[in-house]
Order: C-alpha cells, then sequence, then structure tokens
C-alpha cells in the first residue's frame, strides 16, 4: 500500500505482479526459490521480507521518507490490533469480542481528540498502511466468521475509513472479500480437504469488496 500512495503521487512507476505460490511460474522458482511474497524488485535488486522493504522503501524510494513519520502514541495504539482478531477468530467468546471492541474504541477517541482525516494529521502515512488493512479484515472476517461487526457509535473511525476508502493507493491494493475469506479458513483448515474444496469453489465467485459505510458521513 506504500508503494501505491507513492505511485499515486506520481513519486515512482509500480507494476504489480502476483504470483500462485502453489503453482509458481519457472523464473519464480529459479529465482527466489519458496520465497513468499511480497517481494520488491527496484532496479534489478531483490529486497525480501516486510520489515526490509519498509526500510528501502523509506531510504531509497522516491518520496518513501514522507511516509514514515515517528509517532510513539500511533505506533503503541495500533500495535496488536491483528493479534486481538486472531483470538477472536479462534476462541469466538465474548471476552475475545470485548477486547477488541475496546481496542477499537481507543483509536475512535484518538481520531476524534486529533481530528485529522488520517492517525497523524491530514496525509497519510506508514501507519495508516498498516491500520487500515487491519481494519478491513476485521469488517470482512469478524463478520464472516463470528458475526463481529465495527459499532456504527465509532463516528471517528468510521469517518477514518471513509477517507481511506477514497483513496486509490487502498482499493487497487485491498483485497477482494472473499480473498480476505478463504485466508482465514485456509488457517483453520490445517489440510482439511473440504475447507480446501471450499476455497476453489469461491474462487469462481465474481469478486465483492466491501466498502460501505453504515453511518452518514459529514464533512
Amino acid at each position: 500500500m506504500d508503494l501505491y500512495l507513492l505511485a499515486e503521487l506520481k513519486t515512482i512507476s509500480l507494476k504489480v505482479t502476483t504470483v500462485d505460490m502453489q503453482k509458481p511460474p519457472p523464473d519464480f522458482r529459479t529465482n527466489f526459490e519458496a520465497t513468499h511474497p511480497p517481494i520488491l524488485i527496484d532496479n534489478g535488486l531483490a529486497i525480501l521480507e516486510n520489515d526490509k522493504i519498509e526500510r528501502h522503501i523509506m531510504k531509497n524510494i522516491p518520496g518513501g521518507y514522507n511516509l514514515f513519520v515517528q509517532d510513539k502514541e500511533v505506533a503503541t495504539l495500533i500495535e496488536n490490533l491483528y493479534s486481538k482478531l486472531k483470538l477472536m477468530l479462534v476462541k469466538k467468546d465474548e471476552t475475545k469480542n470485548n477486547s477488541l471492541l475496546a481496542h477499537l474504541k481507543k483509536i475512535n477517541d484518538h481520531l476524534a481528540s486529533r481530528d485529522t482525516r488520517f492517525l497523524t494529521g491530514d496525509t497519510m502515512c506508514c501507519f495508516d498502511c498498516e491500520l487500515m488493512p487491519r481494519l478491513q479484515h476485521i469488517r470482512v472476517a469478524g463478520k464472516y466468521f463470528v458475526d463481529f461487526e465495527i459499532p456504527t457509535h465509532l463516528t471517528a473511525l468510521w469517518r477514518y475509513m471513509y477517507h481511506m476508502y477514497q483513496l486509490d493507493a487502498f482499493t487497487q491494493s485491498c483485497p477482494a472479500d472473499q480473498d480476505i475469506i478463504n485466508h482465514y479458513k485456509l488457517q483453520q483448515a490445517k489440510g482439511d480437504i473440504q475447507m480446501l474444496k471450499m476455497k476453489k469453489h469461491e474462487e469462481l465467485e465474481t469478486p465483492t469488496f466491501t466498502t460501505s459505510i453504515p453511518i452518514d458521513i459529514s464533512e
């Protein structure tokens, strides 16, 4: 998503290639063996692993440094959110739901107190590129597996998501609902043949993208 944003700002030229890791093309196997995406190739240099890719963007990609702001409060605020989603999907009890809700409320309160479009200001940064995909997973996977929905009274959080949904950087990098659901189904399946067959069936569906907002947004 960082790279999509920089491409949208026209500081870089970006080409994205998807790879089926169950049947990778021969040139991919030759160059990267069993390495899993994401892989960044910049002027022939291959950078592997998320942390190394982020450092490369910050140090070497035009405009990349501006995305990586320093804000300890925000960094602490958004950490562990994804782990709480995974715990909720595994445990499926009220306690885990409440833990995730409490975390979302803290993010909502932060956004309300700062009164900005994004986490650290009115322009996007690396923290937004981390938070919004997690929120999308919470919306889609939470609803599908445990009927969890982000409460409508968290208006600052929904306003934030509305602004993110307006950005090509997010909509172009956001996976379809089916892909998000299949991701967690595969985690839960652990070799279950029936679950894998369900995945194949869903891959034939027309992709859908949940980007609606359940409240009125006044600018």
